[in-house]
């Protein structure tokens, strides 16, 4: 069976998520307000429909309820993401995903049920800026506030250690969670895995302790 979705807001993000989805073989029902948009993904989605979500009956009428998961990616109308995300909840939608334009509106999605709530922008300038200050950071995600998940490249100065030499939990508070080596990866590598030139280590830990790692380990 294949897996099915609906992408609420056919800007960049919501757009990107359905070309995705529909890469990873999913049925995706693609909506948005604007039939020019629509027309865009009518030969991209598995059905593309003009429709305004903000009303119940139009929601119903689409069988949205019958999907099990369903992405507001609604823009700038904040308005229209919030009653959005109501009236899917109304109608008994199992998972609904929305993307949020600021903190408030992460708020408010959260009281009224949204189970999961996206921050594009935000988390892509993280990534980036982290990018950019740090030759060895690859890419960068955060898990909440204060913890995320780096994947940072191997230089000469880890290459040749085992993870038992190197003593990182210790040292600096972050676990190597997995090991990119080429196309492979290790999960849960073991201690006495020896570094190679070119492994991109996985770690876990705080933002600082990240960094610390980082600063103090590969310079």
């Amino acid at each position: 069976m294949k897996k099915e979705f609906v992408v609420i807001g056919l800007g960049r993000f919501g757009g990107s998520i359905v070309k995705e989805l529909i890469e990873l073989d999913a049925d995706v029902m693609a909506i948005d307000v604007s039939p020019e948009r629509v027309d865009e993904y009518a030969q991209i989605a598995t059905q593309a429909v003009a429709a305004d979500t903000t009303d119940e009956s139009v929601l119903r009428s689409l069988g949205i309820r019958n999907f099990e998961h369903v992405i507001v990616a609604i823009g700038e109308n904040i308005q229209a993401s919030i009653l959005t995300t109501l009236m899917l909840k109304e109608i008994g939608v199992k998972k609904i995903t929305v993307k949020a334009q600021n903190d408030y509106h992460e708020k408010v999605l959260r009281k009224i049920g949204a189970d999961q709530v996206v921050h594009p922008e935000r988390d892509m300038g993280i990534r980036i800026a982290n990018n950019m200050v740090s030759n060895n950071i690859l890419d960068y995600l955060e898990l909440s506030d204060e913890y995320s998940i780096a994947e940072i490249k191997a230089n000469d100065k880890l290459v040749g250690s085992t993870l038992i030499d190197l003593d990182i939990r210790a040292k600096y508070g972050v676990n190597i969670v997995a090991i990119k080596r080429g196309k492979h990866i290790l999960v849960s590598p073991q201690a006495i895995e020896k570094i190679r030139l070119e492994d991109i280590l996985i770690v876990i830990g705080s933002d600082e302790e990240i960094h610390k790692f980082e600063k103090k380990a590969l310079h």
